[in-house]
């Protein structure tokens, strides 16, 4: 009998918001929920402007044009904030 380790992947697909989080809905079926504290940029953006967004590098990373905000999908899953949010 072999085990073989369920196959992941790790690229953002969809990018939604609430009031004070941002869900990213990855490939393997995965959402990320993170407060919108961690990315000041994002959280002062207007609901248009953070509904602006556009996949980096197939889904590795989402960036958004109008606030000048990229954010990796390692990064989400490691659970890092944004350097403005941690100084």
């Amino acid at each position: 009998m072999s085990i073989s380790a369920a196959q992941t992947d790790p690229r953002a697909q969809d990018v939604q918001f609430t009031d004070d989080e941002m869900i990213v809905a990855l490939g393997d079926g995965r959402k990320i929920i993170v407060p919108l504290v961690w990315f000041p940029r994002l959280l002062h953006a207007s609901e248009s402007q953070r509904s602006n967004w556009q996949l980096m590098g197939h889904g590795q990373g989402i960036h958004w044009p109008e606030v000048d905000e990229d954010i990796s999908v390692d990064g989400l899953l490691r659970g890092s904030p944004s350097a403005e949010a941690a100084g």
